[in-house]
């Protein structure tokens, strides 16, 4: 499609590939403690994919009822489908389908398998607090996790994460481990039980946070990119962490299970949360994006940004 923006890499796309490569260091290092029992890590390897991959076909429909969200029209939505629908051409993708949930916390997801299967989801707090500018800078983040299938990275690291859990319990009904003359080796047994049963599953759990920040940054960026406007998200973003203070997304299994996919952290994050937070440091998305509007030689925040949203 001529005229359509172009979806290109990152360097922090190495980033997430070297955390994948340390994931699966950790998985061999931890199937070796254990013997590297033939079959033993293909098995868990079916677990874990098995257990993610449902959430993945239907990561939209489970988002989606999670927050009891509902599909709107254009009638119902004009502003919206105008924005998403520019988005999605200027991009040559298809246009997801909108929904809005009913919450007064500040917040938006973007959800799908794929491109095809894409919901883009507004809480009515966030269309509230947010003039047009944002939301579109908002939108065009949450477009990219789509088209960037940021929900596949993340099945593929939850799933890894699982193999990693189990590997290490697995070592508990082992009685320790082997050598590599596959001899039993008390020490190594014992230091391999404690790294595989305590340290290594809190390892794993970093790593897939920390794809989830890598993939927050690069939305940023090509969000920024496809809106051309990256101080318009930074201001939302800051306004959108001011709300989530004052009126925090209650905490059930199902938003739980949704949070990773906002644009920002919708529970208060307080002392060690912060560490195992899905969401960088929204201080620190904002001087990325302020910087990357520098080098486009963007222009500051037109009078009046601070006015409240007139989409509904």
């Amino acid at each position: 499609m001529a005229g359509t923006m172009k979806v290109h890499g990152h360097f922090n796309g190495l980033k997430t590939t070297l955390l994948f490569g340390l994931m699966w260091a950790i998985i061999m290092a931890i199937w070796w403690f254990t013997g590297g029992t033939q079959g033993t890590l293909g098995i868990f390897i079916c677990i874990g994919l098995a257990t993610t991959f449902m959430s993945y076909w239907f990561s939209d429909k489970l988002a989606i009822a999670s927050m009891r969200a509902k599909h709107v029209s254009e009638q119902e939505a004009p502003e919206l489908y105008r924005i998403v629908r520019e988005l999605s051409m200027k991009a040559g993708k298809p246009m997801p389908k909108i929904y809005i949930a009913p919450t007064s916390s500040p917040n938006a997801f973007a959800t799908g398998r794929n491109e095809r299967h894409a919901a883009v989801c507004c809480t009515q707090g966030i269309l509230q607090i947010l003039n047009e500018r944002e939301i579109r800078g908002v939108l065009g983040h949450e477009l990219m996790h789509v088209y960037n299938h940021d929900i596949l990275t993340s099945a593929v690291a939850s799933a890894m994460a699982t193999v990693i859990t189990y590997l290490g319990y697995s070592l508990m009904y082992m009685g320790g481990g082997r050598d590599r003359n596959g001899r039993d080796s008390g020490g190594i047994g014992m230091i391999g039980v404690l790294l595989s049963m305590v340290l290594a599953p809190i390892g794993a759990s970093l790593i897939q946070m920390a794809i989830s920040r890598t993939r927050e940054y690069d939305a940023d960026e090509d969000g920024s990119r496809l809106t051309g406007d990256p101080e318009a998200l930074a201001s939302a973003l800051n306004r959108i962490e001011s709300g989530v203070q004052q009126e925090p997304l209650a905490q059930t299994a199902g938003t739980q299970s949704v949070s990773s996919m906002m644009i920002a952290n919708p529970f208060s994050a307080k002392g060690m949360s912060r560490l195992f937070s899905t969401h960088p440091p929204t201080s620190d998305r904002i001087a990325r994006l302020m910087k990357m509007s520098e080098e486009m030689g963007g222009e500051t925040l037109e009078p009046g940004y601070q006015q409240r949203s007139e989409i509904r």
